[in-house]
C-alpha cells in the first residue's frame, strides 16, 4: 500500500521495452486532448473527492479509465499513463480515496465506503464527460489496486480491472505464516498519518495489531477489504483482470495472487517480476516504458476499448526470471514439470553444517538457542528487494558467520546443471520446542563459494505445542521465477529471528532440529 519511496525509485528502476507492437495501438495514439482537469466529486455522504480527469476532443462516446491513487499518494499520481490514454482515445479520471490529501473524510483502508465512493466517481464520470457507459475499466497501484478489484464485484459497469502491486488477501498480508509484520504496518501507519486522516476504525485496529490484541476482530476487519472475500460476486460480473506484483512484495506476498489467479473464472492474466512493492511498474508512472504498463494499455484496448492487442490469445500467466527473461505459461500449474526433493541430513559437529539432498534423515537433531537472531536476515521492507530489482544484488550472507548456536545449516552439492525453480518451494520441518510457542524463519540461498544470495525466505509461528513433543511445521515459501547457475549450491539457513517479523520465541528457549525434515523445490 504505501510507496512513499516512489518517487526515488521512479528514476532509477529498470524496465524492459514492450514485447511488440501492433498496428491498432498506433492507430489510436496522438488524438488531441482537453488537457488535465481539476474536479471535486462529491459522494453519497457527502464527502467531497479531489480528481482530475483528461480527455479527447474528438466526438464520443469514448472508453473510460479511472485512476485510484496509491496509499499515501494522491490523484497527481497518474498523469502520464492518464495522458497517454487521453491520446488513445480514452476518457482517463484520477482521484484521491477519502481520508488522504485534500480529499474529505477518514480513511477507510479500502472498506465499505471507499468501494461505494468508487460507483460514485463511475456515476460523476458518466454524467459529466463523454465516457461510454458500457466500456469501463478501473486501475490502480497498490491501495487503487485492491480498491478496484473489490469494486468489480460490486458494480458490473466495470469491464476491466489492472491491478498492479496489489493484495487479494489482507490477511495474509497482516498474518502470513501466523507472523506479524511489523514494518509493514509501521509504513501503512506512517503514510496515514503524514499524509491523511486514519479512521478510528484504522487507529484502533493498527494499534491491536501491534499489542497482539483482539485478532478475530483485525481479521474480520481484513476479510471485509479482501477481494478474495468477494471472489463469487466478481465472477459473476466477469470483468477482464490483469493481475502484475512482484515476487519479492514485502507487504503483499506472492502467492495471495496465485491463489486468487487460480479462482478467477473471467478472462484473466497474471504477471510477476523480481522486485518489490510499486517498484516494477514505477517507471511507467514517469511516462518511461514500463512492461506493466504496456500490458495495461493493450488489456485495456483489448477489454474496454474494443481492439483486437492479441493479449487475450497470448499465454496468460508471465513470469520474469532472476535474469529479467520473459515465460509465458498456459497456467500456473504448468510453469513446472517436477518436484525435486532434498532430505536434511544429519549435521556435522565439526562445521555445525549438514547436507541439503538426497533422503531426509532420521534420529539425528540439532539444538539451537532461539530468540537471538543471526546474520541471516531479509533485509529491510521495500528497500532491500526494491534495490535488488535495480541491481541485480540480493541480500547476501557469509555462511560460515550464520551462528551454529542459533540456527540450522544444510549446503547441497555442487550442482554439474542449473537448477530452474518455478512455483512455490515448500520445507517440512521437524522441531521438538521447549516452549509451547514459536517461531521460525527459514532461507533459501545461491550460494557461490562461501557467499550466499536470498533467493526466498519464509516465516511461519506456532502456538499450543506440548514442550518437549515433535512438532512437524509446513512452511510454505513465496513464489519465484529463479534459475540457480551450473556450479552453485543451494543452501538452506532456519533460525528463529528477523526484522521483518514479530515472533513468538521465548529467549533463550531450545529448539531441537530433526527430522526426517526436506525441501520441496518445484522446478521447470
Amino acid at each position: 500500500m504505501p510507496v512513499l519511496l516512489l518517487s526515488l525509485l521512479v528514476p532509477l528502476v529498470g524496465s524492459a521495452l514492450p514485447l511488440r507492437a501492433t498496428v491498432a495501438r498506433t492507430a489510436l495514439a496522438g488524438l488531441p486532448t482537453t488537457g488535465f482537469r481539476f474536479v471535486d466529486i462529491t459522494v453519497g455522504d457527502g464527502t467531497v473527492l479531489k480528481a482530475n480527469y483528461i480527455a479527447p476532443t474528438t466526438p464520443g462516446p469514448h472508453p473510460a479509465v479511472i485512476f485510484i491513487s496509491s496509499w499515501g499518494l494522491n490523484d497527481l499520481e497518474y498523469l502520464a499513463q492518464a495522458n497517454a490514454l487521453a491520446q488513445r482515445g480514452y476518457v482517463a479520471l484520477s482521484y484521491t480515496p477519502r481520508g488522504f490529501w485534500a480529499s474529505g473524510g477518514g480513511i477507510d483502508t479500502a472498506g465499505p465506503a471507499d468501494i461505494a465512493d468508487a460507483s460514485r466517481v463511475i456515476d460523476w464520470m458518466l454524467a459529466n464527460t463523454q465516457a461510454d457507459a458500457s466500456r469501463i475499466g478501473l486501475a490502480g497501484v497498490s491501495y487503487g489496486a485492491g480498491i478496484s478489484l473489490i469494486v468489480s464485484g460490486f458494480d458490473s459497469r466495470v469491464k476491466a480491472v489492472a491491478a498492479l502491486s496489489c493484495w487479494t488477501d489482507l490477511v495474509a498480508s497482516l498474518f502470513g505464516g501466523e507472523t506479524r509484520r511489523p514494518q509493514a504496518v509501521a509504513l501503512l501507519d506512517v503514510a496515514s498519518r503524514l499524509l491523511g486522516r486514519p479512521s478510528a476504525e484504522l487507529r484502533t485496529t493498527i494499534d491491536n495489531y501491534y499489542a497482539n490484541r483482539d485478532l478475530e476482530e483485525i481479521i474480520a476487519w481484513g476479510k471485509v477489504r479482501s477481494a478474495s472475500t468477494y471472489v463469487q460476486r466478481i465472477n459473476a460480473n466477469a470483468p477482464a483482470i490483469l493481475l502484475a506484483n512482484a515476487f519479492g512484495d514485502s507487504l503483499f506476498p506472492s502467492n495471495q495472487l496465485v491463489s486468487f489467479y487460480g479462482q478467477l473464472t473471467g478472462p484473466k492474466r497474471l504477471e510477476l517480476a523480481p522486485g518489490d512493492h510499486a517498484v516494477v511498474e514505477a517507471t511507467g508512472l514517469a511516462g518511461l516504458p514500463n512492461h506493466v504498463w504496456t500490458s495495461v494499455t493493450r488489456w485495456m484496448d483489448q477489454y474496454v476499448a474494443g481492439v483486437d492487442t492479441g493479449i487475450s490469445r497470448e499465454p496468460p500467466v508471465v513470469l520474469r526470471t532472476n535474469t529479467n527473461a520473459a515465460e509465458g505459461y498456459a497456467s500456473w500449474a504448468s510453469i513446472s514439470s517436477g518436484v525435486q526433493r532434498h532430505g536434511l541430513g544429519a549435521i556435522r559437529l565439526l562445521d555445525g553444517t549438514g547436507p541439503l539432498g538426497g533422503a531426509p534423515t532420521s534420529g539425528s537433531s540439532k539444538v539451537i538457542w532461539s530468540g537471538i537472531d543471526t546474520t541471516a536476515d531479509a533485509g529491510v521492507v521495500l528497500l532491500t528487494n526494491g534495490l535488488q530489482a535495480l541491481t541485480g544484488i540480493p541480500p547476501v550472507v557469509w555462511l560460515p558467520g550464520v551462528s551454529r548456536l542459533n540456527a540450522g545449516v544444510w549446503t547441497s552439492p555442487v550442482m554439474a546443471r542449473g537448477t530452474s525453480i518455478r512455483g512455490s518451494a515448500t520445507l517440512r520441518l521437524r522441531v521438538t520446542p521447549s516452549t509451547s510457542a514459536g517461531t521460525v524463519v527459514a532461507y533459501l540461498y545461491d550460494l557461490v563459494g562461501d557467499f550466499g544470495g536470498l533467493i526466498i525466505h519464509v516465516p511461519l509461528s506456532w502456538k499450543g505445542a506440548t514442550p518437549g513433543m515433535p512438532l512437524d511445521l509446513d512452511l510454505v515459501f513465496p513464489a519465484t521465477a529463479y534459475d540457480v547457475p551450473a556450479l552453485h549450491r543451494l543452501a538452506l539457513v532456519v533460525d528463529t529471528e528477523d526484522p521483518l517479523y514479530l515472533d513468538a520465541n521465548t529467549t533463550g528457549a531450545t529448539l531441537s532440529l530433526g527430522g526426517p525434515s526436506w525441501l520441496d523445490l518445484p522446478v521447470r
